[in-house]
């Protein structure tokens, strides 16, 4: 037990959840405030959900890099449940508000998104680092979510799977690969280690 809370704070675990507590609850109270119908529209899903990666990007690494990738320890498996249990509370911190009155919904897009998102966290740590992990997701998705492509062809489908309905196939395929992608490549390569001297 001692193991593991020393982990969750080197993770920066507890403030994680307490912002994504917080990130959700600031966006539900808008929607049950100022939403005319119950259903939150798509791109404030898209937006909820983005900002739950990001908060989740900054407990991808720890304190030291490189310690992070020593062989004392098997970080595979770990790195992959914490990716698996990150979505999980994502998606419970989003679908209990489908019990209320100002809904994220429905699951199927919060499952889609928050898997591909977090994989695009995921790869942004491996590509960027921790600090500069939730660029990747940032960088693709504000701009999908300022312009709808509904209804567009196939493509550009798949370039804006983020804000498709949630039954379509494209942009699912797409949110599949890019969290498979992520989870492996964080699973065995981790976080890039940082720049110490633009560290220091």
């Amino acid at each position: 037990m001692r193991y593991l809370g020393l982990h969750l704070r080197a993770r920066r675990i507890p403030a994680a959840l307490a912002a994504a507590a917080s990130g959700t609850l600031v966006l539900w109270t808008v929607v049950a405030v100022f939403s005319e119908v119950p259903d939150a529209d798509i791109s404030l899903v898209t937006l909820l959900v983005l900002l739950l990666a990001a908060v989740v990007a900054p407990t991808l690494g720890g304190h030291d890099d490189a310690l992070d990738r020593t062989s004392a320890l098997r970080w595979l498996p770990r790195r992959a449940a914490h990716l698996l249990v990150a979505l999980v509370i994502i998606l419970a911190l989003v679908l209990v508000t489908l019990l209320t009155g100002a809904r994220f919904g429905p699951a199927a897009l919060v499952l889609r998104d928050a898997a591909g998102l977090l994989g695009l966290t995921a790869l942004g740590a491996v590509a960027l680092g921790t600090a500069r992990s939730w660029f990747l997701p940032l960088a693709w998705t504000l701009p999908v979510v300022m312009t709808p492509f509904a209804g567009a062809s196939v493509p550009l489908q798949a370039l804006t799977w983020q804000t498709q309905p949630h039954d379509n196939r494209t942009a699912a395929v797409v949110a599949t690969v890019i969290a498979v992608a992520g989870l492996v490549a964080y699973g065995v390569r981790g976080s890039a280690l940082r720049d110490i001297r633009s560290a220091a």
